[in-house]
């Protein structure tokens, strides 16, 4: 599967790992280059630097042959921009997208974009983590 991921943070780039080492083609897009010092330098995928709300930038990215994008930048503005165009301008098929705040989460969820927050994750987590040995 040809996978393209904006951000390279944390997430980004252990997400980026692990696809490529199941096989996967990918590529990560982040604005900054110093970003991709989280990947191991034997990282198989293609690095790109810009951004992912750029038109010329997702084209030299590869987007219109890309089978899932998946937005983790650091903001939601951006994640959701991103990600709505790789759905309706690009047709991306599958397109995952982080968005910190649950309740614009669960909105766009509902407008078509495949959404999770992490801030609901950790919630649950926490919660989770509280009971769990009562």
């Amino acid at each position: 599967m040809r996978i393209l991921i904006m951000g390279c943070g944390r997430v980004g780039a252990g997400l980026a790992t692990q696809l490529v080492d199941e096989g996967h083609d990918v590529t990560v897009l982040d604005t900054d280059a110093f970003a991709f010092h989280r990947l191991l330098p034997s990282f198989a995928g293609r690095r790109l630097v810009g951004s992912g709300t750029d038109d010329r930038v997702l084209q030299d990215a590869g987007i219109q042959e890309t089978d899932c994008f998946i937005a983790l930048a650091s903001g939601d503005n951006r994640n959701i921009l991103a990600s709505q165009k790789a759905k309706e301008i690009y047709g991306v098929q599958t397109v995952v997208t982080r968005v910190k705040d649950p309740l614009r989460a669960e909105l766009f969820n509902r407008m078509g974009l495949h959404t999770f927050s992490p801030t609901k994750v950790g919630v649950t987590l926490a919660h989770d983590a509280i009971f769990r040995g009562a």
